[in-house]
């Protein structure tokens, strides 16, 4: 038997996901008959006959004899839940639609769809939404979309085309090959856009007679389900219900399910082995109450020892093979949660769909994961974090998590998985600069000084003579030159106005101790100063230019002019 297709709406937050789906039933209960449309808990179907009678002549077209009973909508809050609903060998959804604003284009939630949606090798169509808004625009709601774009001026259809474009060039980016539905010459090769109104349902039967058809095509197969086969669902959410207790609310996507069936359910730790006591179907404020659920279906189940289950966990119905169920379904988890690195960061989210997300991302980077998943940060997790050698490694990745407060780990949180990886970047990248900068202060500064006229205190045993600083930071401890390469020894200490100081800046005058030499012989009044850097100093420093300030910098190129007069490749 053919199951109907799975069938979710995703991308960026306001470009129209819930508008589309409203005018989708809105308007196949207009033009065909009332109650058309199955209500189901977070879903509805819309059944063949319907999608015919919206399309009309548009699915005879596609010449494509079309066997798939309908469509399985689910009614989703954005690319979130399509991330969270996960099923064995990929996601819940057959096919997807990605909505995108024709005004607004690209955004950030649209290219992280766009990379879900290759993850999981999830086909979709593009719905570019909005086209009512498109300067100049006329609304032709009843004719098809092909004639309505004909019958605009022909500043609109510029208009519409370049904004389309636009988005093409930014979708190509991506890897993606894109083109207008009317236009696409391979579908297997190129991405469909159906221009859309959700305000005036212009689009809708064209984007309804392309994912028809596209699932009838290229789908067929894998939507072939066993009707009385063990049932296979994945929970898109469980809560607590007046009356009803602990529900949950899932889509089975394969077989079917029936009252006093014994489910395998996936939890954090060992899989529940549970019952089923009710099914329930339609609206949530008023459901029935049925005996089977039946695949493609979004229904309400209640069963015993259920509190421990989270959202985007698998449920699996055993007969008679409680054991090799709870395998399977423990396996499935599995590839998620152990496939990990034993070092480096810990990733925490609130579903499976959500851990492998954050894991794919991180791993794309390059970046180890020590362990990963489901459930809040814990004091366990943190404990575990700190534990890491490597400090760079002693962080917590949250996705849709509440966390705890801590000192002793970074924890980065955020209900955007791109964010969370950028923010751990830079992170590293801060720690990184903070490490550099440190290692900076071992080594000694560049500095630039000249002994001033009038100012030795003393010549020798050590000589004490005033300088001006004129370019760099002149520290203790640092070996220091003349201007012809001459080594001159360490200035041992430095006084501002009979105080020891630790360092002194340029346009600082100072006095300076240095032992070993006489003033008159290896120095005298005016001299210039330089810092007689080793080669290693010189080349960390030329590395770490960023950390330094121009005048540092500028003596640093002295240094190399002093010392490559002896040495052609000194510091290269």
């Amino acid at each position: 038997m053919i199951r109907q297709p799975i069938v979710i709406l995703v991308g960026h937050i306001d470009h129209g996901k819930s508008s589309i789906l409203e005018k989708i039933k809105g308007v196949s209960i207009t033009k065909s008959e009332a109650g058309g449309i199955t209500q189901s808990i977070r879903s509805y179907t819309i059944p063949l006959s319907t999608i015919k009678k919206l399309c009309g002549k548009l699915l005879e077209n596609i010449h494509i004899k079309v066997t798939i009973p309908g469509l399985l909508f689910l009614d989703s809050p954005g690319h979130a839940a399509f991330d969270n609903m996960r099923k064995r060998g990929g996601n819940l959804a057959d096919i997807a639609i990605l909505v995108i604003d024709i005004n607004e284009g690209v955004k950030e939630q649209t290219l992280e769809c766009i990379e879900i949606l290759k993850q999981y090798k999830t086909p979709f169509v593009i719905a570019l939404n909005k086209i009512d808004m498109v300067q100049g625009w006329r609304s032709q709601n009843s004719e098809p979309l092909v004639e309505s774009i004909q019958a605009q001026s022909e500043s609109a259809r510029n208009k519409m085309d370049e904004r389309l474009y636009t988005i093409v060039g930014k979708l190509s980016e991506t890897g993606l090959n894109a083109e207008r539905f009317d236009r696409v010459d391979n579908y297997t090769k190129q991405i469909a856009i159906v221009p859309v109104s959700a305000r005036t349902a212009e689009g809708v039967p064209e984007l309804l007679m392309l994912i028809t058809g596209l699932a009838q095509r290229f789908l067929e197969e894998q939507l072939k389900t066993k009707v009385k086969g063990p049932g296979k669902a994945t929970i898109l959410e469980v809560k607590e219900e007046k009356g009803l207790g602990i529900t949950m609310d899932v889509i089975v996507h394969d077989g079917s399910i029936k009252v006093n069936d014994q489910i395998v359910v996936g939890a954090v730790g060992e899989p529940i082995v549970s019952k089923v006591r009710a099914i329930f179907e339609g609206d949530a404020r008023k459901p029935k109450a049925i005996k089977e659920a039946f695949a493609a279906a979004g229904v309400r189940i209640t069963a015993t020892d259920i509190r421990e289950v989270i959202g985007g966990m698998p449920l699996h119905v055993a007969r008679n093979n409680v054991e090799e169920v709870k395998a399977e379904v423990q396996k499935e988890i599995e590839e998620v949660l152990i496939k990990t690195d034993g070092e480096g960061v810990i990733v925490k989210a609130d579903t499976l769909g959500s851990v492998e997300a954050v894991v794919k991302l991180l791993r794309e980077e390059g970046i180890k994961i020590k362990r990963a998943s489901i459930g809040d940060i814990s004091k366990k997790d943190i404990a575990d974090a700190g534990a890491e050698k490597d400090p760079s490694r002693r962080v917590l990745i949250g996705f849709n998590v509440k966390s705890i407060e801590n000192k002793k780990v970074k924890i980065i949180t955020n209900q955007i998985i791109y964010r969370i990886v950028e923010e751990y970047k830079k992170w590293i990248e801060e720690q990184k600069a903070e490490l550099e900068r440190a290692s900076l202060k071992e080594i000694q500064s560049p500095c630039k000084m000249r002994i001033m006229r009038g100012c030795v205190f003393r010549q020798s045993n050590p000589a004490v003579v005033g300088v001006h600083i004129l370019n760099g930071k002149i520290k203790a401890g640092i070996q220091i030159m003349l201007q012809d390469g001459t080594k001159v020894g360490v200035i041992k200490s430095l006084q501002l106005e009979g105080e020891k100081i630790e360092e002194g800046e340029m346009g600082k005058e100072l006095a300076v101790s240095i032992p070993g030499v006489i003033v008159g012989r290896q120095i005298k009044e005016e001299d210039i100063l330089i810092s007689d850097l080793n080669e290693h100093e010189f080349i960390k420093l030329k590395k770490m230019k960023e950390y330094l300030k121009p005048d540092e910098i500028a003596v640093l190129k002295e240094v190399a002019i002093i010392k490559r007069k002896a040495n052609p490749v000194w510091g290269i």
